[in-house]
């Protein structure tokens, strides 16, 4: 499955409450997501909460916006991504 690289940008800050009311927004996002056969792996934020880098898995770029356009979360770009490590020469 192809990996992607996804950045979003939230001019008014990211804002998912540490309490059952954010868990609750994350795993509704992971439903919506596997709906169209998208995983979310991770997410990078920054320190001001006003970007995300959030790596998925999906068969493609389209299904990754469908995703995002489900859970009503913005994409500034899509880039398919690999990954590279220290450890990947030994």
């Amino acid at each position: 499955m192809p990996r992607y690289l996804v950045e979003r940008s939230f001019p008014g800050g990211l804002d998912i409450p540490v309490n059952e009311d954010g868990a609750a927004a994350c795993l509704g996002v992971v439903d919506k997501n596997a709906d169209v056969g998208v995983t979310w792996v991770h997410s990078y934020v920054s320190e001001n909460k006003k970007k995300t880098f959030c790596i998925y898995d999906g068969p493609s770029p389209e299904a990754i916006r469908q995703a995002a356009g489900r859970s009503g979360l913005p994409v500034d770009s899509i880039s398919k991504v690999s990954v590279l490590n220290p450890y990947f020469y030994h």
